[in-house]
């Protein structure tokens, strides 16, 4: 299938490392020119150099980026649209905010969350609609988790903000459905990335095990008896980016081999 992402301009945020650059790597290796951003810029570096070598597209960019910051999101839009003269696909993507039950958070760690997880995104999209509305298409994505649609124990501040992200989209897959772009929600469950690896460490500290047994108790709760692989998360986010997704829109897919029992 050709996906249609030759020349293509795409932003993912957070792409430095983890899903972020999972997906960034699948873009690249479908020859669009992409730019990634993350505050690091020695992270920056380092994946911009892994993704050209494993892809062979020298098309690949960055930007320091701090997603709470406003003028942070301008400058990586404004510096895309100069480079490529447009913004075609955007993937939304930003750090989880740390683990914790509700008692335990305070008012900054809610603002932080707000800020970081819902809305930086807002703040993203109002940047590149106005590109796609011009040329009357485009493509959104946000990367939410999986607790869209099954709340996550000891991640309260990720089961109230990432819903959030899907009503925005919903209600914009409304209001930007006439200028043809598309745009939807998508959820990781279970993926082997730092993030993962760090939020078991939490798990097993708080129950007293090993990591290694939170690693096997949550592979047995999944049908398909594994973590997934960002690779294979990514696949799932290019192709809705993608120009092969002509009329999926204001959906949320969840990526996570079966776990969430949720219709």
């Amino acid at each position: 299938m050709d996906l249609g992402l030759t020349g293509k301009s795409v932003i993912v945020t957070a792409g430095s490392k983890g899903l972020g650059k999972a997906i960034a790597t699948e873009f690249a290796r479908e020859g669009a020119r992409v730019m990634i951003s993350s505050r690091s810029e020695e992270s920056l570096q380092k994946a911009q150099k892994e993704i050209v070598e494993a892809t062979g597209n020298e098309h690949v960019r960055y930007v320091v980026c701090d997603m709470k910051k406003a003028e942070d999101i301008r400058r990586l839009v404004d510096e895309t649209v100069a480079w490529n003269g447009t913004v075609d696909a955007l993937v939304n993507n930003t750090g989880g905010p740390p683990a914790g039950k509700f008692l335990n958070m305070t008012d900054d760690d809610w603002y932080h969350a707000f800020e970081l997880n819902l809305l930086s995104f807002v703040r993203t999209i109002r940047a590149v609609v106005p590109h796609m509305q011009k040329q009357k298409r485009g493509a959104i994505i946000n990367l939410a988790s999986s607790s869209v649609k099954q709340p996550i124990d000891h991640l309260v501040l990720s089961n109230t903000m990432r819903p959030g992200i899907v009503g925005l989209a919903k209600t914009l897959a409304i209001e930007l459905g006439e200028d043809n772009i598309v745009i939807n929600t998508v959820g990781p469950g279970t993926i082997e990335t730092d993030r993962v690896l760090e939020l078991n460490e939490h798990r097993a500290k708080a129950k007293g095990v090993t990591p290694d047994d939170v690693k096997k108790e949550a592979e047995a709760a999944i049908p398909m008896k594994r973590y997934g692989q960002p690779e294979e998360f990514a696949k799932a986010v290019v192709f809705l980016a993608s120009g092969a997704n002509t009329y999926i829109t204001g959906q949320t897919l969840v990526v996570d081999g079966g776990a969430v029992r949720a219709l």
